[in-house]
C-alpha cells in the first residue's frame, strides 16, 4: 500500500484503497493508520459510525475493502489527559495525612480512560484531597495502588504522598504472602461448588480483547499466575442430592488478575449472577427460580461481587488497618430473594 492519503488533518482523514486492498475494513485501516490506532479502537470507531466507505457510512468491521475504495474516518478530538477534580460524593472509611480508604459504589469507574474520561474515583479523589495525593501512579491514576472493576463494590486505597503508595504497592505486589495484606470479596455464584472450600490456581491471559480474560495454558505467552481461594458461605435452594441453585461464596485473593474472581468461578462452572461477560450463557437459570427470586435477578444488572474486606499495614505507623463494608442493598436484596 503506499501513500493511500488524499487529506488529512486531527481529526478527518481521507484514504483511497490501493491496487493490492483486500481484506476487513478494519484490518486495512488499522494498517493504512501506520499504527496510529490499535485495531480494535478502529473497530470501536467503526461500529460507532465515524467510517464512511464510498460515501456510505458503515457500521460493520468486518466489510471488505476493495481497490479504488474511498474510505473516510472522523476521529474525535482528543481528550484532556489530565483529569480535574470533580465534586463526587466519598463515603470515606479512614482519612490521614499519608492514605484515604473509601467505600466505592458499583458503577463508578476508578480511573480516566477511553470512554471514561470524567466522573471516575480519581476525579472525586483529586477533589477531596486536592494537591495531596501520590504522583507516582502518573497523571491519570494518581493515587491508585490497586482497583476493582466499575460494577464491582467495596473497599478501596489510595495513596496521599509517594512514600506511602510504595508501600501500599508493595504490598499488594506481595499479596499478603509475607505481610498482613488481606482482600476478601463477596459473590453470589450460580450453583455450588462440589467442594465447600477450595483453591483456584489458573493462570489468566487476555481472551482477544483488551479487557476480557480466560484461563490460559501456563506455556501460553501472556499467561499470569492467579490463585483464588473460596468458602461457600451460603446455598439457596439445596436439593437432596447436594446441589443448589446458587451460593454466596467468600473469595479471597493470592493474586491480583483482572476480571480473576469472575474469570475463576466461570471456570469452575459457577460465574456470577448478573456478569455480563462471564455468566451470560446462565441466565436461563433464573427460570428455575421462585417468582420473587426471578424477578430479583432478572433486574440484577451486574456481577454480584463486594469486596468487603481489606487489611493492610499502615505505611507510617505498622500498625495493622482492617476494614470491612456491609453488602451494599442491591446486592442484600438478591440474597435475601434468594433465601426465600
Amino acid at each position: 500500500m503506499s501513500a493511500p492519503f488524499k487529506q488529512a488533518d486531527d481529526t478527518r482523514k481521507v484514504l483511497t484503497a490501493g491496487e493490492d486492498a483486500e481484506g476487513r475494513l478494519d484490518a486495512w485501516l488499522a494498517d493504512a493508520l501506520g499504527g496510529e490506532h490499535s485495531r480494535s479502537r478502529i473497530k470501536a470507531l467503526i461500529e460507532q459510525g465515524a467510517v464512511s466507505l464510498n460515501g456510505t457510512a458503515v457500521t460493520e468491521p468486518k466489510k471488505k475493502v476493495h481497490p479504488g475504495d474511498e474510505i473516510v474516518i472522523e476521529l474525535p478530538q482528543p481528550e484532556d489527559p489530565e483529569p480535574k477534580g470533580e465534586d463526587i460524593p466519598l463515603e470515606v472509611l479512614h482519612e490521614d495525612e499519608d492514605l484515604i480508604v473509601i467505600l466505592k459504589p458499583a458503577g463508578l469507574v476508578v480511573h480516566p480512560g477511553a470512554g471514561n474520561w470524567t466522573g471516575t474515583l480519581v476525579n472525586a479523589l483529586i477533589h477531596h484531597c486536592g494537591t495531596s495525593l501520590s504522583g507516582i501512579g502518573g497523571v491519570k491514576r494518581p493515587g491508585i495502588v490497586h482497583r476493582l472493576d466499575k460494577e464491582t463494590s467495596g473497599v478501596m486505597v489510595a495513596a496521599k504522598n509517594d512514600a506511602a503508595h510504595r508501600h501500599l504497592s508493595a504490598q499488594f505486589a506481595d499479596h499478603g504472602r509475607s505481610g498482613p495484606l488481606e482482600r476478601a470479596y463477596q459473590a453470589v455464584v450460580w450453583g455450588r461448588p462440589r467442594q465447600l472450600r477450595g483453591t483456584i490456581d489458573a493462570p489468566l491471559g487476555r481472551a482477544g480483547d483488551r479487557t476480557k480474560r480466560a484461563v490460559k495454558r501456563e506455556e501460553s505467552d501472556d499467561a499470569r499466575e492467579a490463585i483464588t481461594h473460596y468458602e461457600v458461605v451460603e446455598r439457596y435452594g439445596e436439593k437432596p442430592d447436594a446441589t443448589c441453585l446458587a451460593s454466596l461464596v467468600e473469595c479471597q485473593l493470592e493474586t491480583g488478575r483482572t476480571h480473576q474472581i469472575r474469570v475463576h468461578m466461570a471456570h469452575i462452572g459457577h460465574p456470577l449472577i448478573g456478569d455480563p461477560e462471564y455468566g451470560a450463557a446462565f441466565r436461563t437459570k433464573a427460570n428455575l427460580l421462585p417468582e420473587h427470586a426471578r424477578a430479583v435477578v432478572n433486574a440484577f444488572h451486574r456481577q454480584a461481587l463486594h469486596a468487603h474486606l481489606l487489611a493492610f499495614e499502615h505505611p507510617r505507623t505498622g500498625e495493622v488497618m482492617e476494614f470491612e463494608a456491609p453488602m451494599p442493598a442491591d446486592m442484600q436484596q438478591l440474597v435475601e430473594a434468594l433465601r426465600k
